[in-house]
Order: structure tokens, then C-alpha cells, then sequence
């Protein structure tokens, strides 16, 4: 068998375990969707009325469900990728990978799985989410086909980007509850960009701050999309953003891999 057949098939293999691992624990995954349901409710039903008025869209609360959504899909994804780094130091704590190592396998393929898993799960958690946003009133009619798989590819772009991210930071933990408070930025970083207010209604000394951040652009980039509008240079600086943050992340997790003696 040729090295790039071993690859696949080992990848594969790893990528079946960890699809495994997530339908016979769920509660993870529940947890990780529940919260970006959750926050579109609140904002939708609580304050929409409020912050559709606040971003120009008067007393209909419509207008600021087609602005909040893409923002709430984002933190899907950022959600997702905690769920990785856990999942990962799982393996490293708990004597699997140890054991991994004794075997005739494609060492890279037991990362490649966590990664490819987690980007399917990502997928299928903006696809609830997305239908939870159709079902209270969320609605893209300016958005063409082309433009909706944009979408999705930028989704999974970002995805993988803070999927790798994840995976380092689940290889340098020590145990779950670390990586797990390692990886909340990748939760938090949302909060505090243009996915619930406009960055110009923000003060003055914070719009830097969640203007020049990863999540900010690809909301932005997400938001024209999905809903036929302008994207500007968002559309290139999320794409740089999750070029960059996938090699940071790929080159850390294969270096720490490599070494890490667990």
C-alpha cells in the first residue's frame, strides 16, 4: 500500500472513531449548540426590538434577525472548535495516543481525524442553527445560490482554521478543563465584534479592538453574503485570517505532536 493510500485510509479510520466518540457522548456537542441557540433567542425575543432600532431597522424586529444571524452562525463555529481542543487532550491525558504511537499507523492521521471530524460536526451545527434562524424569521432573499456556498465555504474555512488552533491548544493541556478554559477565547472573541452591534456604535477606544480581530471580517463577509450586500475588503481579510490562523495552528499541533511525550 502506497503512503498516501495509508494516509487516507488511517485518516479515514480516525475520522469514523472520533464520529463515534461524539454520537456516544453527546452531551458535549448538545452543550456547545445549545449556547449559540440560546443567545439567538434571547437577542431575537428580548431585545430585538430594542437593537433593531438601535442599527437603523426601526421597530421591526426582521431587521436585526438578518443582522444578528450570521454573527450567531460564527459563534457556532468558534463553539465547535472547544469542543476540539477537549476532545483532544482527551486522547493525549488518557493513554490512547500512547498507544497510537505503538502502532503501524500514519501518525499525522490521528489529528487529521479530530480535524475532519470537528469540521462535519461544525457543519451540521450551522445547519441546526441556521434552520432554528429560518424557523423565527431569518430570510436571505438577496443572496444568490452562488453566494450561499460561499457562505458555507467561508464557514468551513474558519472552521478549519480554529479547528487547528484547537488542536494545539488540546495538545499542550494538561487535562480537559484546561483546554477547555484555553480554548474560550475562540467563544468570547465573537462577543466582541460586529456580531450584535455595528463596530461604529461602539466607543471610540474599543472599535480597534473588535475591528482588527479574526471573527469581525468573516461576520462581515458572512452578513454580505447571506444577505446580497457589500462585502468589501472583509471578503480578503477573512480569507488571510483563516490562511494564516490554519498554518499557525497546522505547524503548532504537528510540532507539538511530534514531541509531546504523553
Amino acid at each position: 500500500m502506497s503512503s498516501l493510500s495509508l494516509a487516507v485510509r488511517d485518516s479515514g479510520t480516525m475520522l469514523r472513531r472520533n464520529l463515534l466518540h461524539a454520537r456516544r457522548y453527546p452531551s458535549l456537542t448538545l452543550n456547545l449548540l445549545l449556547t449559540p441557540v440560546m443567545m439567538l433567542l434571547l437577542f431575537v425575543y428580548v431585545f430585538g426590538d430594542v437593537m433593531s432600532a438601535g442599527i437603523g431597522g426601526g421597530a421591526d424586529r426582521s431587521a436585526y434577525i438578518a443582522y444578528l444571524v450570521p454573527g450567531i452562525l460564527m459563534m457556532t463555529v468558534g463553539g465547535t472548535a472547544v469542543g476540539t481542543a477537549v476532545s483532544v487532550s482527551n486522547d493525549m491525558t488518557e493513554g490512547i495516543v500512547a498507544r497510537f504511537r505503538t502502532m503501524a499507523i500514519h501518525r499525522p492521521s490521528i489529528l487529521l481525524g479530530h480535524v475532519a471530524g470537528s469540521v462535519l460536526q461544525c457543519v451540521m451545527s450551522v445547519l441546526l442553527v441556521g434552520a432554528v434562524a429560518v424557523a423565527i424569521g431569518f430570510r436571505s432573499t438577496g443572496a444568490t445560490a452562488v453566494e450561499w456556498l460561499a457562505a458555507l465555504g467561508l464557514m468551513v474555512l474558519v472552521s478549519l482554521a480554529l479547528t487547528w488552533l484547537a488542536v494545539g491548544m488540546g495538545l499542550v493541556s494538561p487535562n480537559a478543563e484546561t483546554a477547555s478554559n484555553d480554548a474560550l477565547p475562540l467563544v468570547v472573541l465573537p462577543l466582541i465584534s460586529s456580531a450584535f452591534v455595528p463596530v461604529e456604535s461602539m466607543p471610540g477606544w474599543f472599535q480597534p479592538i473588535a475591528a482588527h480581530q479574526p471573527f469581525t471580517p468573516a461576520i462581515e463577509t458572512l452578513r454580505g453574503l447571506l444577505l446580497g450586500t457589500e462585502i468589501g475588503s472583509n471578503g480578503w481579510l477573512s480569507l488571510a485570517w483563516c490562511l494564516g490562523l490554519s498554518a499557525l495552528g497546522c505547524l503548532w499541533a504537528d510540532r507539538t505532536f511530534r514531541k509531546d511525550p504523553r
